[in-house]
């Protein structure tokens, strides 16, 4: 196909959005976009571009004293008759125009028009965010061009309503099981129903209370709740297991580690296991380019309430920050939608961070 990112698209945050809204790209679906994306850096002069499968990676190599991520996945979630995109007054509708095709814009817009930015600066378009992480080009990336992920500072560019959020929570899914013994349902007595044995598992999540957690001035409020219930043999049989899914947000002054101790604790005497978790990141707000960026912005940050790439970034020792222009709120639905305003206003603000003296 001809490529739709033509040079008056790209001088043109709105426009660019949406372009890219309009080239499909559901996770592993990534090759059209990624073919488009690659061709535009490949005939940008200041910039030196590299491919891994559905991942792009371009970058400034001017010598400046330090090295500044724009990252945005190019992936989105599937289709739900909201494809191609469609405008209504300031709004712009469609899959990915929140999460987070109006981010991708402005990693892209900037990559084009700005040859000489403050920091020395890498743009990376990757594949596979909303799926498994395994499919992850950051984690693809990390795994084979580790060296393309080397920053002083990074900015992931998720939907944030264009405010800063800072660092994001850690992450924990877990089965707590409740045990019994099988017995005809007409004479339960004669066994133990672990389903009915679920019911202190979930008063012990009813009177939990999260804690608040402030960090560097941003707060985070934990979550822990129950997801799913499994159990049950037949309609005529008492259960001899039960299954409670559990989900734990957890505020990033924590470890992986940390948050399965105190999850132990509060279910301790039943069975519990760990099936996935993942790290959160601190804010790291300290970081001079942080501070510089947050003077752009010209608002207070506030801590990230869930999980996002960031946490690559922190696991590597480079401090890290969400700013998009869509609301987070309106990702993965129907009528997902972004303010062109957002749009225009989240360009400027990225320009003149770059851009100033």
């Amino acid at each position: 196909m001809q490529n739709p990112l033509t040079p008056e698209v790209l001088a043109d945050p709105v426009a660019l959005t949406r372009a890219l809204v309009d080239i499909e790209s559901v996770s592993l679906n990534e090759k059209a976009i990624t073919d488009c994306v690659e061709e535009v850096l490949r005939g940008v002069p200041h910039l030196r571009t590299y491919r891994h499968s559905n991942t792009v990676m371009a970058r400034t190599e001017l010598g400046r004293a330090q090295r500044v991520v724009l990252a945005g996945h190019l992936d989105t979630v599937p289709l739900n008759g909201n494809f191609p995109s469609t405008m209504r007054g300031d709004l712009m509708y469609g899959c990915g125009t929140s999460d987070m095709k109006s981010g991708v814009a402005f990693a892209l817009h900037l990559a084009v028009s700005l040859p000489d930015p403050r920091y020395d600066v890498t743009y990376l378009f990757y594949e596979a965010e909303e799926i498994e992480s395994r499919f992850n080009g950051l984690t693809l990336v990390g795994e084979s061009h580790p060296e393309w992920l080397e920053a002083d500072f990074a900015v992931l560019l998720e939907p944030t309503y264009g405010i800063v959020e800072a660092g994001c929570q850690g992450t924990m899914r877990a089965i707590v099981s409740t045990h019994g013994e099988r017995a005809h349902a007409a004479r339960s007595w004669h066994g133990v129903n672990a389903i009915h044995g679920a019911g202190e598992v979930l008063r012990r999540l009813g009177a939990y209370e999260a804690r608040r957690v402030t960090i560097e001035g941003c707060d985070y409020r934990e979550g822990l709740n129950a997801t799913g219930i499994h159990g049950g043999v037949a309609g005529n049989v008492i259960p001899d297991l039960c299954e409670i899914e559990i989900n734990y947000r957890y505020a990033p002054d924590r470890d992986p580690a940390g948050a399965e101790a105190h999850l132990r604790e509060v279910f301790a005497g039943f069975d519990f296991r760990v099936t996935d978790a993942a790290a959160g990141a601190a804010p790291g707000l300290d970081n001079p380019a942080a501070q510089e960026f947050l003077a752009a912005v010209g608002a207070a940050p506030i801590g990230k309430l869930g999980w996002t790439d960031v946490a690559r970034f922190a696991a590597m020792g480079i401090p890290a920050l969400n700013f998009g222009p869509g609301d987070p709120n309106l990702a993965h639905h129907k009528d997902e939608h972004v303010e062109l305003t957002k749009i225009r206003d989240g360009a400027a603000t990225l320009h003149r961070w770059l851009a100033s003296a």
